[in-house]
């Protein structure tokens, strides 16, 4: 990652999955690497289990934070269908970091919509193409033998820390400074899954 250049992270999930604490997380750890940054929350219907979005930008000087279509770097999705609906954000040869959840959306509970199927399938064909990396885990499972379910966010979030190349340091001083003191110990846990995950998978 060149501080000269803005790299640009796509967050995207379900309201209630805490997107807005990891990308809080990921902003921390960015503001230790001593980088300008840009952020900017749409909630949409957050409260009835719709899309959360965060746009994250960053680098040695940011003019915006909004990501236009095909601009991001990075894509976390927590959620399969989420990272599905917001892939045409991501840039060609961007990396994607997704959780396999499936979380029913309101009109495929009622319905009136059926859940896609074979979308992992498709992302992994769009790998060495469209996709330059694709990292694919259940965070929700990793969370859950961490012993903090509501923690598969953050597993996320380590993930793409890996990726980023942040410090372990940093990002475990950020987890402090945002994660309530009740719950940090899980959340390290959570994290620290997700930081080596791909190392020992």
């Amino acid at each position: 990652m060149s501080e000269h250049k803005v790299t640009s992270v796509l967050m995207v999930g379900v309201g209630g999955q805490g997107i807005i604490l990891a990308s809080k997380i990921l902003a921390q750890v960015v503001l230790k690497q001593g980088l300008e940054l840009k952020i900017s929350e749409i909630h949409g219907m957050a409260q009835r289990g719709g899309s959360v979005v965060t746009h994250l930008r960053f680098g040695a000087e940011v003019h915006t934070p909004l990501i236009d279509t095909g601009q991001a770097d990075y894509m976390i999705a927590s959620e399969k269908l989420e990272a599905w609906r917001w892939l045409p954000m991501l840039r060609r040869g961007g990396t994607v970091v997704v959780s396999t959840q499936e979380i029913k959306p309101v009109p495929v509970i009622i319905g009136a919509q059926k859940y896609p199927d074979g979308i992992m399938g498709n992302m992994e064909a769009m790998v060495g193409e469209e996709i330059g990396y694709l990292y694919a885990l259940n965070a929700l499972e990793v969370a859950r033998a961490c012993g903090q379910p509501r923690a598969a966010n953050v597993v996320l979030s380590g993930v793409l820390s890996r990726c980023l190349g942040f410090s372990p340091q940093h990002c475990d001083e950020a987890l402090q400074e945002v994660v309530p003191s009740r719950f940090l110990e899980e959340n390290r846990k959570a994290f620290a899954a997700g930081f080596d995950y791909f190392v020992k998978n």
